[in-house]
């Protein structure tokens, strides 16, 4: 087949006889016309293809790597590099620094009345916030703050 198309995708939807992913690098939905024992939230390095002779549904051709994500808030406050990238953005920007290792951290610096709401913003973008996870090739996002700095944790 020369539609076959292998990315890193986020498992948004799920049913018994059906999955919908999304492609994390070009946004693409993909609805499976069955599911090969997919979870929402997972990552799945993936190969699909369509379902001839319509193809307007897929089938996963080969699974690579499959991996559970998840979101959480911590109760532990930024660290104090965190704070440190904070202190140098500007109210109201986000500052990006990769982790030692793998992953990367986000710090946002909303005003301190605005902080809970931008905490509130990341977690409810669920599928933007684990797609950037998936991409990162990590497990996890940790989300730590205090006011007017919000630490956004993509860790394996």
């Amino acid at each position: 087949m020369t539609d076959e198309k292998e990315s890193t995708f986020l498992v948004t939807h799920v049913e018994s006889d059906s999955a919908v992913l999304k492609d994390v690098h070009d946004g693409q939905v993909h609805t499976l016309s069955s599911n090969p024992g997919l979870d929402v939230d997972d990552a799945v390095e993936a190969t699909v293809a369509p379902d001839p002779p319509m193809e307007v549904t897929y089938q996963v051709i080969e699974v690579a790597e499959r991996r559970s994500l998840s979101i959480e808030e911590s109760p532990e406050p930024p660290t104090v590099h965190e704070r440190e990238l904070a202190a140098e953005t500007a109210t109201g920007e986000l500052s990006r620094e990769e982790r030692a290792g793998v992953g990367e951290v986000h710090v946002l610096t909303p005003p301190e009345s605005e902080t809970e709401a931008a905490v509130a913003d990341v977690i409810d973008d669920r599928e933007g916030t684990l797609s950037r996870a998936a991409r990162l090739g990590v497990n996890r996002v940790e989300i730590r703050s205090e006011p007017g700095v919000v630490a956004v944790r993509y860790l394996p």
